[in-house]
């Protein structure tokens, strides 16, 4: 028994550890959480079962994440821990992931398909063995990324990463990739084009509102260090968002996704600036508050849906008032940063 007080004491641990991991995997500040909450209000259950489907898939490969994760490799590698000992580790801790709990009563489930079972099982297998490149520090770097003009190549580099870090771009992502296969097939209507344009775009908004939340204090002090004005850093901000927002609409509409994604950043700027919110790598961004959610989220759809119905002379007024939100709230960052 003596041989097991080791590994029961970490395990205990790890199990605390996952508890407290799985409460970061919420996403009720998510831009797409509260469209769906309020496509239920306006009678509209398959738009919102559409849009909580989709952040549940994304999520579902994080959360099954291997829990021996969480202690750093170099450290496991120091701790007094025997073979046996470390096999045991290794054999119990998927044990303490929800998602294993749910594969095993798939598989034991009689009306359960072996699809089914098989597909849940791929997706804990992608998410387990996906953590454990992540932590090899040999992946997930995104290190090879097109250059952008001087001075801001580097910053427009670190902000791309850090978006292409997050669960809203994987959750747009995900829409791109089924849009473009389903355009491969010739399953798709043109007409389901700025719908699902919408919906891509809807899923990035949230980023536009948390510009400055993965930089953490470090980053913030860097900035004020960096001899550059307010309205540049907002640009390479900006800039980054755009990029990701044409790529993902790439096999949609791209008009209609940079009239919604110029307003996204213009009606996003200020929550950015004035009401900054820390945020998690690998998890849903949260929004300030459901008011911003609101006064972003109606203003780009309607901008996207004019631009594609009405004429592209209106990415003329999104493009301006994107650049009057980044030179004005640039000025803020001067007055307030340095």
């Amino acid at each position: 028994m003596n041989s097991l007080a080791r590994p029961r004491a970490i395990l205990r641990w790890l199990a605390v550890a996952a508890k407290r991991n799985r409460k970061t995997f919420a996403f009720t500040g998510s831009n797409m959480h509260y469209t769906a909450v309020a496509s239920l209000f306006m009678l509209d259950p398959a738009l919102a079962g559409i849009l909580l489907l989709v952040m549940g898939a994304i999520v579902l490969l994080p959360m099954s994440s291997d829990p021996l994760r969480a202690i750093p490799p170099v450290r496991l590698r120091m701790w007094p821990l025997d073979a046996g000992e470390r096999r045991i580790l290794r054999l119990v801790s998927p044990l303490l992931n929800p998602m294993t709990w749910i594969v095993l009563a798939l598989a034991l489930w009689k009306r359960a398909s072996l699809g089914l079972v098989a597909l849940a099982a791929a997706v804990v297998a992608v998410g387990f063995l996906g953590s454990a490149i992540k932590s090899s520090g040999n992946g997930f770097r995104w290190r090879r990324l097109p250059r952008f003009p001087r001075p801001l190549n580097q910053l427009i580099r670190k902000n791309l990463r850090e978006m292409l870090s997050t669960l809203d771009f994987c959750c747009a992502a995900l829409i791109s990739v089924a849009a473009l296969l389903w355009r491969a097939a010739g399953m798709l209507p043109a007409a389901a084009f700025l719908p699902l344009t919408a919906v891509a775009m809807l899923a990035l908004s949230t980023c536009a509102l948390t510009l400055f939340g993965l930089d953490g204090a470090p980053g913030m002090t860097r900035y004020r260090l960096m001899p550059l004005r307010g309205w540049q850093v907002l640009l390479a901000k900006d800039v980054a968002y755009l990029v990701i927002a044409l790529v993902v609409a790439a096999p949609l509409s791209l008009p209609g996704a940079m009239g919604a994604a110029l307003v996204a950043l213009a009606t996003g700027h200020r929550a950015s600036v004035q009401s900054p919110r820390p945020q998690l790598r690998w998890r849903f961004q949260t929004g300030p508050s459901f008011g911003d959610a609101l006064t972003q989220t109606i203003p780009m759809i309607m901008a996207g849906a004019a631009v594609v119905y009405s004429t592209r002379l209106i990415l003329l007024p999104c493009a301006a008032a994107w650049a009057a939100s980044t030179w004005w709230f640039g000025r803020e960052i001067d007055r307030t940063w340095h």
